[in-house]
């Protein structure tokens, strides 16, 4: 179980967003590689990244940021947000990226994600952002008319490092995560999931430690972070202790 802080990246800043609506963006840090070292020295073990301009461009647009997040840490980084062909993701894993997120480009290019993921073994994730039960693609602007597990399915033998699970509807809003579903989705398939989505409390990683949820390999942790109500000493040593027990 890894416990994933996020930073979230729009105009170079470091926001959370309300359901990814860009109309209701809260500026947290104005200096993201500046919070991803402090993630870092709170213990943290793993960062998620995602460029929130880049998932609606199609293309990066934070890259000089992700690059000062890069310098400034020594943990391993994921990255999401506007990767949709083969060349983005082998320049990011060559610039030391641990591993790439594929949301938008996995619904449409299936291909590609299975094509990266057999060069990359290990490097490459899956994103999927589901509203109302559908995924939804373009930074979540459009709607698919495929679930989480149609698309988690696809990629089942391809070799996929995991499947990152947000539950649009409750991102950035502190309600709590959606662990019903996440694990039916993480008992479905052999690939390994992770949480995404209304982390708001001890409560909530408290659950995450749970026998039920023994199948998710992860959770990510924004807004409750960025507003004090998620102590992360709490958070990891709940984390550890759980770990030691396994």
């Amino acid at each position: 179980m890894i416990l994933f802080p996020a930073i979230d990246l729009k105009d170079g800043l470091c926001v959370r967003l309300e359901q990814g609506d860009r109309a209701r963006a809260t500026i947290f840090h104005r200096d993201p590689a500046a919070q991803a070292l402090a993630f870092e020295v709170q213990g943290f073990e793993y960062l998620h990244v995602v460029d929130l301009d880049g998932a609606f461009a199609g293309r990066p647009m934070n890259a000089g940021a992700v690059d000062r997040i890069l310098e400034a840490v020594g943990i391993p980084v994921q990255l999401g947000g506007g990767i949709r062909d083969l060349a983005t993701i082998e320049a990011w894993l060559g610039k030391g990226m641990t591993r790439v997120i594929v949301g938008t480009a996995a619904v449409r290019d299936p291909g590609l994600v299975r094509e990266a993921a057999r060069r990359f073994p290990g490097r490459v994730a899956v994103g999927l952002d589901a509203r109302d039960g559908k995924i939804a693609v373009d930074g979540w602007a459009e709607t698919s008319q495929l679930s989480a597990l149609d698309v988690a399915r696809r990629f089942e033998d391809a070799g996929v490092a995991a499947i990152i699970f947000t539950e649009i509807a409750r991102d950035g809003l502190l309600q709590g995560l959606n662990l019903d579903s996440t694990i039916a989705l993480a008992e479905a398939v052999k690939i390994p999931v992770v949480a995404s989505g209304g982390l708001a409390s001890l409560d909530d990683v408290r659950a995450l430690t749970e026998p039920r949820a023994k199948k998710l390999a992860g959770a990510i942790v924004g807004r409750a972070l960025y507003d004090g109500r998620l102590d992360p000493a709490a958070a990891l040593a709940l984390i550890r202790a759980a770990r030691a027990a396994a």
